[in-house]
């Protein structure tokens, strides 16, 4: 499926005047500017997600080989704490990443309790083809914004995500969905 991709476009995104300062805020986020980032993940993943369809491959899938360019092979406990997901979703993720030949995983010869994950060759041809398209969405999803503000919109959201608790945070609202699920 890879070979399939023709490029990214902007075709599936509808376009909004470039200066926003006049335009009237959505009213969430007059009351409550929090709802707004819901609302706006879920763009963001949708168009993330669009972007990378024609490769076969989702967001999650591409967090994942990242993490395993970036640190070298890794336990599979490991990379899940790397996720901060669930083990049973990292399961679902691996067991793709393998399927697709982007990802490897073995016993480990010391501990043979424990899987060792690796990305493969294939799996870092697939970031370079990815990391294009996923250039594309992000800027198209901040075009208009100057270097100033997107550097103001970096430090107001990581200030936002440390204060909720950041990757603990977020490990539990995993751990507590897959609990509910």
């Amino acid at each position: 499926m890879i070979g399939s991709h023709q490029g990214f476009t902007r075709a599936n995104f509808t376009p909004v005047t470039k200066d926003t300062r006049d335009s009237t805020r959505p009213g969430i986020a007059k009351q409550w500017p929090t709802l707004l980032m819901i609302k706006l993940g879920r763009i963001t993943m949708h168009r993330f997600s669009e972007a990378l369809e024609p490769f076969g491959i989702r967001p999650r899938h591409v967090a994942a080989l990242i993490e395993l360019r970036d640190h070298g092979e890794l336990t599979q406990q490991s990379l899940c704490g790397q996720l901060h997901l669930d083990p049973t979703n990292l399961v679902a993720i691996l067991n793709e990443l393998e399927q697709r030949g982007y990802a490897t995983r073995r016993r480990d010869p010391e501990d043979r309790r424990r899987h060792l994950v690796e990305v493969s060759k294939k799996g870092l041809a697939v970031i370079e083809k990815v990391s294009e398209v996923m250039d594309g969405v992000e800027r198209d999803l901040l075009d208009g914004l100057g270097p100033d503000e997107r550097d103001q919109l970096e430090g107001l959201l990581t200030s936002v995500w440390e204060r909720s608790g950041g990757y603990e945070a977020w490990s539990q609202v995993e751990a507590d969905a897959t609990d509910s699920a």
